[in-house]
């Protein structure tokens, strides 16, 4: 149950209950209070009893404590789909499918089973954005987080598509959830592009030059040129690799896990950020957005990227959250640290030559 499901649940049974205090433990909700005047509490124990929450009653002095039990395997259910999503998701497919079809010369116009010479690129791109964003969602509605399904977002560009974000509806109050929620984005789609860059490398054509196939020059991660020694170990200085659609789908969702995981704001890495290293994210925060500057004398992408998080977030710092001073544990610290491997590993300084 999320907080937005548990305040719902509040107003169903406010006629009958006055709530005084309400809180959380773990991943149960608490609510203390007692009944309305006129209303007993068999008349309470009826009505919650038509709700599907577990819960125990008791009294605590001169008030009645209601403890709702929440049951981790409610991330499992599988939720209705707003129409809004899925015909954006359908539209992105679309765009996706006729971007993977350019790729690969199709003439979509006059022949439009050309459309399925996309379907490498469409179906692996938006498999990486996916997990990503499932990765997020999963882990919401692990912490009792209200958070909606994916919206994936089509565009008339190269890859056809802005990515895809899930947006969050309720305030995350515990450091660790603000952690695990932020990571398990990169984390997940990570999982998935690494394979699909392995099985798109050994489809990839090695080509005396880039120029002479009409291809982008793309920039080489430290995961990437790894993977290239161990797919193509011949290669030489004088040789280009020509992407085939599903590496470049696995190219194109490293180099979005790699500007997600940035320690700024809210982005991905924000959250992680501030999870780890609570008031002191600010310094990091603002000197990794100063550090976009010099970069931008490498690719001008950096400065539009660093223009496009000022406008939509107007601060690089994240906002504060409840728990902000309780530990973490262990195992969260290394997910922190997992997630800055990630980033390592898929930082590109170069993404388009």
């Amino acid at each position: 149950m999320t907080e937005n499901e548990f305040r719902q649940l509040i107003q169903r049974i406010d006629h009958v209950f006055h709530p005084l205090q309400i809180g959380s433990v773990g991943d149960d909700w608490i609510l203390a209070g007692n009944p309305r005047n006129g209303y007993q509490v068999d008349d309470l124990q009826r009505l919650l009893d038509r709700e599907d929450v577990p819960y125990q009653l008791r009294r605590y002095d001169d008030r009645l404590q209601i403890r709702f039990t929440t049951h981790r395997d409610v991330v499992l259910r599988l939720p209705k789909i707003p129409p809004l999503n899925i015909i954006l998701f359908l539209l992105t497919v679309a765009t996706t499918l006729l971007a993977g079809s350019l790729m690969e010369n199709g003439n979509h116009f006059s022949n439009p089973a050309d459309l399925l010479r996309g379907l490498p690129f469409s179906l692996t791109l938006l498999l990486i954005l996916g997990t990503h964003e499932a990765g997020h969602y999963y882990f919401a509605r692990k912490h009792q987080v209200d958070a909606t399904l994916p919206y994936f977002i089509p565009a008339p560009t190269l890859i056809g598509t802005f990515g895809a974000f899930i947006k969050i509806k309720s305030p995350i109050y515990q450091r660790t959830a603000l952690l695990q929620i932020g990571a398990a984005g990169p984390i997940a789609g990570f999982i998935v592009a690494v394979p699909a860059m392995l099985i798109g490398l050994t489809r990839s054509t090695v080509v005396t030059s880039i120029d002479d196939v009409g291809g982008i020059m793309l920039g080489d991660s430290l995961l990437m040129k790894l993977m290239i020694v161990l797919t193509h170990p011949g290669l030489t200085d004088n040789h280009d690799l020509l992407l085939h659609p599903v590496a470049f789908a696995a190219w194109i969702g490293m180099l979005v896990t790699m500007l997600n995981l940035l320690p700024i704001g809210q982005l991905d890495g924000g959250h992680i950020a501030y999870a780890m290293l609570g008031d002191r994210h600010g310094r990091l925060a603002w000197g990794a957005l100063a550090a976009l500057i010099p970069l931008s004398f490498f690719s001008l992408n950096w400065l539009v990227w660093g223009a496009l998080i000022l406008i939509l977030m107007r601060t690089a710092k994240h906002p504060p959250i409840m728990d902000i001073q309780q530990p973490l544990s262990s195992r969260d610290r290394k997910i922190g640290l997992v997630s800055l491997v990630i980033f390592i590993l898929c930082f590109i300084p170069v993404p388009f030559g």
